[in-house]
């Protein structure tokens, strides 16, 4: 999870929607869980985890205004079974797709979990993604939020397998942080505890990549969501 001082006006997103709404000739909103994701397939989530989640959600923008704090990419397992890779507190896991989609819901018990899809362009990176993804299974979590130093927080790791498999060249691009309260100016109380607890500097102002923002990205449609974010209409969706 991360932080970006770039943000899209509403209009903007607004108009992305009524885009994609128009090139693939349905609702984002399908409903439910009948939805059946592919590989490289990149799942958004609305976390409902308390101070950091919450400090999260002020300062980024996710597609259409949602209130992202997690994402993960979808491959399969070794008995052909969806999993999502992720980075998590405990390290880079793999996660079956069911117990990704129980951890928050909206008011209707629908899991709060968005998938993007990449553009036909960079399809062609996925296998190469999921396995550097695969690869980089048992790393450590990226607490310190900082780029190349061989741990990963959830979207530092989607950057990452990108970069890998695309020789390099950033598909998803940084974005220098901030950990400031947007009504203060002043550093968010929990991220002044948690950086004072880890004895690191915080990290203000250094490039980094966050959920929201990969959310937003050119290079990927919204397709699909399986209930309602914090911070959409589900009136818009239809």
């Amino acid at each position: 999870m991360h932080l970006t001082k770039v943000l899209f006006g509403e209009s903007k997103l607004i108009m992305l929607l009524a885009i994609s709404l128009l090139a693939g000739g349905c609702s984002v909103f399908q409903g439910g869980r009948s939805f059946v994701p592919r590989e490289g397939d990149l799942l958004f989530q609305d976390m409902d985890g308390g101070p950091l989640c919450d400090a999260i959600e002020r300062v980024t923008t996710g597609y259409l205004g949602a209130k992202f704090t997690h994402v993960g990419i979808v491959a399969k397992g070794d008995g052909g079974n969806f999993v999502v890779v992720e980075a998590r507190s405990d390290g880079v896991v793999v996660t079956p797709l069911s117990v990704f989609l129980s951890r928050s819901s909206d008011s209707r018990q629908r899991p709060k979990v968005v998938v993007g899809r990449l553009s036909r362009r960079y399809r062609h990176l996925i296998p190469g993604a999921i396995k550097e993804a695969f690869a980089l299974k048992g790393r450590a979590y990226d607490k310190a939020f900082v780029i190349d130093n061989e741990a990963y927080y959830c979207s530092e790791l989607i950057y990452e397998i990108f970069l890998r498999a695309n020789a390099n060249n950033p598909v998803f691009i940084l974005q220098p942080m901030t950990f400031n309260d947007p009504d203060t100016g002043s550093v968010f109380p929990a991220w002044q505890e948690y950086f004072s607890q880890l004895g690191v500097a915080i990290p203000e102002d250094k490039p980094g990549i966050n959920p929201g923002g990969i959310s937003r990205s050119p290079v990927l449609s919204i397709i699909h969501a399986y209930g309602i974010p914090d911070g959409w209409d589900e009136k818009t969706l239809k």
